[in-house]
């Protein structure tokens, strides 16, 4: 078979939507499979649809990536999109054809920077991970490049106020899509501790205020990437190699904080794509925290005590997914402050992404460093439940009983508490090395001095939870309940 290539689509008879040729409108931070199922799906997306016409041009942002690769097969790769839509099995394909080449700036710094003198360019999205929104004062103007990516970003910019400084309208529009809060706010930042550093001239930094948007966003789909045990089968099935295959979930969501022209501007704020333009992206970004994570943190320790492995099987679980749909319908929703209606259809499709049939989510995956999990995406809910409520919430106290059943480890073997489960099997607990060693030193406590003592663990919480009315009596009979009759009878007792 031939490598994807438009000449292999053509040979094969391809009849699905191509775009060969456009203009670059949008460089891209990052060739990994987030970005390539997710922002350049939208893009595709909006070609077909509206017209937008323009190409995307990756930027590989560390030394080792995939422009080799990219390139090979001009920017095409099939796109795989699979779950449950609306109560039905889904399963997508598309060949991606919005990306016209990769650039390695470690390689060729020029081609890089070149990019800023296309006078068809306006968007800039970057997924450098968690770690790439970070300022190194180590980064120099004349590196080629930076190794940093607001360096990278920075000395871009410059080039493009060299290029078009004097023009009205030729400034960027830059969406990051890492996950760190307020990552736009954030990278900025980043690049104006350069433009000081660097001494750059007081018109660039006015050109970069007044020229340039810096947007907060967040993203949302479970992107699984390259399908190894599935690749032959599906080069076979589509007649060509493609070594860039991509899959993830059919749910997404981007919702983008900017001002009201940007959502005329962006081509795929249409209402039929999942992206939205909103002055204040935080309430949404509590809705994904408290709803979707908040339902994971609460489930899965005392779904996984209970003897399931994966997601997708507690959803076919009766008790399990009812006491999940009690904490969400009845204690989570409640407390937050978007519509009702977009929260309980938010909720509806977290239960499908949950069990979806092409994802083996595994729950001691989702356990990993779980005390400050709980802290972020439970806690809030907790709270403000029982702020509004003057009530202890049966399914989120319960969740915590479980955190305490779930931590309740037997030794430490190398950076991991060693736990067992009733089903008879030892796990690794993965957390923080002073959480872990705080719970071993309390394994042989009485349950109701284990309890207190975890509640009262500030380092935990950021506060005395034994000092919430209520709660720490509802969460020992809850630990009692799952020590004398496990997990299961635990969450059965709340329905």
């Amino acid at each position: 078979m031939e490598r994807l290539n438009y000449t292999t689509l053509k040979n094969n008879g391809y009849t699905g939507y191509v775009l060969e040729n456009a203009p670059e409108k949008v460089l891209q931070f990052g060739e990994g499979g987030f970005l390539r199922a997710f922002v350049d799906y939208f893009f595709d997306l909006s070609n077909e649809r509206h017209g937008f016409n323009g190409k995307v041009v990756l930027v590989q942002p560390i030394a080792q990536g995939l422009t080799e690769m990219v390139n090979d097969q001009q920017g095409l790769y099939t796109l795989y999109l699979r779950g449950f839509q609306d109560g039905k099995t889904v399963n997508d394909k598309r060949v991606i054809s919005c990306v016209s080449r990769c650039i390695n700036p470690y390689q060729d710094h020029a081609a890089f920077l070149q990019c800023a003198h296309n006078p068809d360019l306006r968007y800039i999205v970057s997924n450098t991970t968690e770690a790439g929104i970070a300022y190194d004062p180590a980064c120099g103007f004349d590196d080629a490049p930076q190794s940093s990516f607001p360096g990278k970003l920075t000395r871009f910019l410059y080039e493009r106020y060299l290029a078009f400084g004097k023009e009205h309208g030729r400034g960027m529009v830059i969406l990051s899509c890492e996950l760190i809060d307020n990552n736009g706010k954030e990278l900025k930042k980043c690049v104006d501790k350069y433009v000081e550093q660097w001494n750059l001239p007081e018109d660039f930094r006015t050109w970069l205020d007044s020229e340039n948007l810096f947007c907060s966003s967040l993203v949302d789909r479970i992107v699984t990437g390259y399908p190894r045990n599935e690749a032959d089968r599906l080069n076979a099935e589509n007649g060509y190699i493609d070594t860039l295959i991509d899959t993830g979930e059919v749910f997404g969501a981007w919702v983008i904080e900017g001002p009201e022209w940007l959502k005329k501007e962006l081509p795929f704020c249409d209402g039929e794509l999942p992206v939205i333009v909103t002055p204040d992206h935080k309430p949404y970004k509590q809705r994904k925290v408290r709803i979707l994570n908040g339902a994971h943190t609460t489930m899965v320790l005392g779904a996984y005590l209970s003897g399931q492995d994966i997601v997708r099987d507690c959803m076919q679980d009766e008790v399990i997914s009812s006491y999940m749909d009690k904490a969400l319908y009845d204690e989570i929703i409640p407390t937050l402050t978007l519509p009702k209606d977009e929260l309980t259809a938010f909720a509806a499709s977290v239960r499908e992404r949950f069990a979806n049939p092409f994802i083996d989510h595994l729950l001691l995956s989702i356990s990993l460093n779980s005390t400050s999990k709980w802290r972020a995406r439970c806690m809030p809910s907790l709270k403000a439940y029982m702020e509004k409520f003057q009530a202890v919430p049966a399914c989120l106290s319960l969740g915590l009983a479980s955190l305490l059943a779930f931590y309740h480890g037997e030794r430490m073997e190398g950076t991991a508490l060693v736990g067992r489960r009733a089903k008879g099997n030892e796990y690794e607990i993965h957390d923080d090395e002073s959480a872990l060693r705080f719970f071993l030193s309390h394994k042989d406590d009485a349950p109701a001095a284990y309890v207190h003592a975890a509640l009262t663990n500030t380092d935990f919480w950021g506060e005395d939870l034994t000092l919430l009315p209520g709660l720490e009596s509802a969460v020992l009979a809850h630990y009692e309940l799952i020590l004398r009759e496990g997990a299961y009878a635990a969450m059965k007792n709340v329905l």
